[in-house]
């Protein structure tokens, strides 16, 4: 177990830094990017799924002895359509919000994933799953109220702008672990059969974008002149990779109770580094919002520990994994 919760806590804290460092730190400018600032979170989001498919694809042919997947390709695009979004959801808000921030409002994403439930799957959840999802709730807007602001008319209106991305991230992270909850009950798919078969799609779908934006050419200009980005997106890949590998072999061995434990102080850890890292303040305001957040997620933690079923995925864990605390479910991190 220790063993899992250091993999863990250096694969997604590492992962968290990374994330925010390429997201906000000024390099060098280029004629492309005369702000000095990544230019492509939807590069970021295709560099993850390059090593996440070669990873999967690897452990299939050593598994199966085949990459072929029960279900057809094509019935992973929806899924890996809401997955691609998602991802880009969340780098791109960190442009406009701060780290602690996204990690606050990761945990509202319970209320979508039961909305996705019933609406995808009929799910039904009693009166007590909806309480925490209002506590949850409840505790990141205060959070959000709670913080300092410059009353800065700009400063309002791109906050809301990544507010709008977040909200993208957690409704399309809902649907798809729902989606996946289908392909799992039509075609018995396995965990690496599903993350391939989801990072096919999704590598299709990212190179369509880089392409329709033509962003490449930035990317590559902003690369080419500032080698240590591309040390930054390598480190981010390689962690997501270790991450969903830990994910696997921490559910599969100690249950998704003790994994969704290690998470939810990997994320705490991980509000504390960044707020200490890049200079984030924190009000005693948003501290209360804060502790209403882990207060019930630690309580759910307790609830369903008690229960010995549980029944919703981890409220929050990074990069979308995994939605549903089933081995065999597939882990698509965003």
């Amino acid at each position: 177990m220790m063993f899992c919760f250091v993999g863990l806590q250096a694969s997604y804290l590492t992962w968290g830094v990374m994330q925010e460092k390429i997201m906000t730190t000024r390099m060098h400018p280029t004629p492309l990017v005369p702000d000095g600032i990544f230019p492509s979170a939807t590069f970021c989001v295709f560099s993850n799924r390059f090593l996440a498919i070669i990873v999967a694809a690897i452990v299939c042919t050593y598994t199966y002895g085949t990459v072929r997947t029960p279900a057809p390709l094509w019935y992973y695009t929806p899924c890996a359509l809401s997955n691609t979004l998602s991802s880009w959801g969340q780098y791109a808000a960190l442009k406009f919000v701060s780290f602690p921030m996204q990690v606050l409002f990761k945990s509202a994403k319970v209320i979508p994933v039961m909305l996705m439930g019933k609406f995808l799957n009929k799910k039904k959840y009693p009166w007590i799953e909806y309480m925490e999802a209002v506590c949850i709730t409840i505790g990141v807007a205060t959070f959000g109220l709670g913080r300092e602001k410059t009353g800065a008319k700009t400063e309002g209106e791109t906050e809301f702008f990544g507010l709008l991305c977040l909200t993208l991230y957690i409704c399309s992270d809902a649907f798809t672990s729902q989606w996946q909850d289908r392909i799992n009950k039509a075609y018995e798919t396995s965990t690496y059969q599903m993350m391939f078969g989801v990072n096919c799609s999704a590598i299709i779908i990212t190179v369509l974008a880089l392409v329709a934006q033509n962003e490449i050419p930035a990317v590559v200009e902003f690369l080419t002149h500032n080698p240590q980005a591309v040390w930054n997106n390598v480190v981010t890949a390689i962690t997501s990779a270790t991450g969903q590998m830990f994910i696997f072999y921490t559910i599969k061995t100690f249950g998704p109770v003790v994994f969704t434990i290690i998470m939810t102080t990997r994320q705490m850890i991980s509000m504390c580094i960044s707020t200490i890292y890049f200079g984030h303040t924190i009000t005693k305001g948003s501290m209360f919002g804060a502790l209403i957040v882990f207060g019930t997620l630690f309580y759910r933690i307790a609830r369903k520990r008690a229960q010995k079923k549980p029944d919703l995925p981890p409220p929050a864990a990074e990069e979308s994994a995994p939605e549903v605390p089933v081995v065999r479910k597939a882990v698509t991190p965003s």
